[in-house]
């Protein structure tokens, strides 16, 4: 599994300055031409730098370069997830294969190989094979590679063979700049000297900066001045004797405490101990309504959703219904969150929209959401041409009947997944439908249910237009997946690796899973043995040419469906004809039919015995007798077979053999 690209996190909103320019640099060449600079590519530093920024800006640079390539973001921790999984299930080339296809790979916080022998000589195969075949390979790290203990020396020498870069605390001219940019995102004034007085403490990781900068806009929206350096000083716990510092506990400023690391697991609740030390500072000037509106500016400014609503609130004198405009405020949130969650389960990359972070913009936020489901609707479902009622039933396919109706009952636990195997024309299409059908009539039910064909062409289209976590996404949701005529997979890896990623989801799920083939899936040519022995490890229903008892069942249905109206002996001469489908016995009636309205007569057992066995009409055959039931009496006089008689004329050319019925 391999985590999104955080749309936030590209080159233009990295602030560069002289402890990161190298780095920076470094990635957007790999970006600009993956494999050509530096392959591997390997950037440490402490955390809270920028790591996983550049790393993610790297991924978003090269898709927008080339659009087609084929990258892969995800944690060591992921990655050995991954792999452990696969190996699980006996997948192991599977997944070397899919991690040795990637165009980029970007693989954050690989401190973690320590004392993971096994991970480290998986890494270290893919990363000869990337290098072989011409793919980048980007790692971060907390430490540079000789650092890391007990690393694998092989490991070392391949990572130190690329370029090795790191990135350290940002100087005071990058901090100022980023304290700058992220109060304009916010959209937040101070004083002058502010911000410089806050770049000048030391601080530790860029983290620190922004929890200083968290503290600095609450108290300026809880006090109605605006803050100056030396309150800032103060607020901070910036003091000349014990040396400026920033998110670590001190003895200067306010009521004697300082600020908290952000982020620090000794605090529970942050927000809280914050509040306590704005009360000491602001003391009991700060009104108690200008608390509740604070409050409220912090936590959704701390979610990333804009305030500008709450903080015009602290503009004003003594506003009304203060509980009622944050109550609305923080409803407008939730739909937004709503309408992002049902967005980023239908296309992940129109979730990242800013609209779906500002509580002014529900109205386009609602039509940003529609546009998306209107593009991403649900995918191919059921034919309603054929539901079960109408599929005939009969001992050739009862067990295939019987196993569906069982999935009907219990889907996603009984038969997971059923395959429905028989060569063409035995109705395999019909009962997938009808399964479908069956399915898709329970409450919030979304099935996909389509040729196989049909799916890897969606797929092709989805790879073409860039769309395929769109495409994934849109099966993902789906609550049963139906494919017809499986055994068009052979020969498409690709297909089957997205399939193969589907079938476990949907069984993890106990989403249901049902399939056709022309014959038993270990028969099966082109399929990947893991599909395969996927396929087998549910139900194969096999569907045999059809009995007497259900050619007759099917004719009764043909026949209503042509608005015929047979006779018993019709059926039962047609029943009695051997046919290799139901197919086929669908185009006889169709023959016998066809010759009735050619002849403008009914159909008949009669009509059909001319039809299919090449007899001519009864009313020309020649004889000189005459029938009576059972008996002809010859012109010569005397009484011949009621069987089968032979005629003797004088002309040899007219001797017929006649049968009496």
């Amino acid at each position: 599994m391999t985590t999104a690209l955080n749309p936030k996190f590209t080159f233009g909103t990295l602030v560069v300055g002289a402890a990161n320019r190298l780095a920076v640099t470094a990635g957007r060449t790999v970006a600009e031409n993956p494999s050509a600079a530096y392959n591997p590519l390997f950037i440490y530093s402490d955390s809270g730098l920028g790591k996983t920024h550049l790393l993610m800006a790297i991924g978003h640079s090269a898709k927008q370069l080339a659009p087609g390539l084929n990258l892969e973001y995800l944690t060591l921790d992921e990655f050995v997830e991954a792999f452990h999984a696969a190996i699980a299930a006996g997948q192991g080339d599977a997944i070397r294969r899919r991690f040795q296809n990637v165009d980029v790979l970007l693989v954050d916080d690989v401190q973690f190989l320590t004392n993971r022998a096994e991970m480290q000589t998986e890494l270290l195969r893919l990363t000869e094979a990337l290098q072989a075949a011409g793919h980048q390979i980007v790692l971060t790290s907390d430490r540079p590679p000789a650092e890391i203990a007990a690393l694998d020396e092989r490991l070392i020498s391949r990572f130190s063979g690329g370029l090795v870069v790191d990135m350290s605390i940002p100087d005071y001219e990058t901090r100022v700049a980023i304290l700058r940019r992220k109060a304009e995102e916010r959209g937040v004034t101070f004083q002058p000297g502010v911000l410089e007085t806050v770049a000048g403490a030391e601080c530790a990781n860029v983290r620190e900066l922004m929890g200083a900068l968290n503290r600095l806009v609450a108290y300026q929206a809880v006090n109605e001045a605006p803050i100056n350096a030396e309150a800032a000083k103060q607020l901070l716990g910036i003091t000349p004797a014990a040396g400026p510092t920033l998110g670590r506990p001190t003895r200067g400023g306010a009521g004697g405490r300082g600020g908290a690391a952000v982020g620090s697991p000794a605090s529970a609740d942050e927000f809280t101990s914050f509040l306590t030390d704005v009360q000491v500072t602001v003391g009991k000037a700060v009104e108690a309504w200008r608390a509740r509106v604070a409050e409220s500016i912090l936590r959704w400014e701390g979610e990333g959703y804009r305030t500008h609503r709450l903080e015009q609130l602290l503009e004003q004198e003594t506003p009304r219904a203060v509980d009622e405009a944050i109550a609305a405020f923080a409803g407008d949130v939730e739909r937004l969150k709503a309408l992002e969650a049902e967005v980023a389960a239908l296309d992940p990359q129109a979730a990242g929209q800013s609209v779906f972070r500002d509580p002014e913009a529900v109205p386009r936020a609602e039509e940003a959401a529609a546009k998306v489901r209107e593009g991403a609707g649900p995918p191919p479902g059921p034919s309603a041409a054929f539901p079960l009622d109408h599929f005939a039933m009969g001992p050739s396919n009862e067990v295939a009947v019987s196993a569906v109706r069982a999935v009907i009952a219990g889907p996603g636990r009984k038969y997971n997944p059923l395959v429905l195997a028989g060569r063409s024309g035995l109705g395999k299409t019909h009962l997938l439908n009808a399964l479908g059908l069956e399915l898709a009539a329970r409450r919030g039910a979304v099935v996909a249910c389509l040729s196989t064909q049909a799916f890897i062409d969606e797929l092709i289209a989805a790879i073409n237009g860039n769309r395929v976590d769109w495409w994934r996404a849109r099966y993902r949701r789906a609550t049963a997946l139906l494919l017809d005529d499986i055994h068009l997979l052979a020969g498409k890896e690709r297909t089957q690796e997205e399939l193969f990623n589907l079938f476990n989801l949907f069984q993890d799920q106990e989403k249901q899973l049902a399939f056709t083939a022309p014959q038993h899936p270990n028969m099966l040519e082109g399929l990947e043995e893991r599909i395969v022995s996927r396929l087998e490890g549910g139900l194969v229903a096999e569907l045999a040419e059809p009995d007497r008892e259900l050619r007759r069942a099917a004719l009764l249905r043909i026949c209503a469906a042509q608005h015929l109206a047979p006779d018993a002996a019709l059926l039962d001469y047609l029943a009695d004809r051997p046919v290799d489908s139901v197919r086929s016995l669908t185009g006889v009636v169709q023959r016998v039919a066809s010759a009735a309205a050619a002849q403008d007569q009914p159909v008949t057992a009669g009509l059909a015995r001319q039809v299919l066995e090449g007899q001519g009409p009864a009313d020309k055959r020649r004889t000189s007798g005459f029938r009576t039931s059972g008996i002809v009496v010859s012109s010569a006089g005397g009484i011949r077979s009621h069987e089968k008689m032979v005629w003797d004329w004088p002309a040899p050319n007219d001797r017929v053999i006649e049968e009496l019925r």
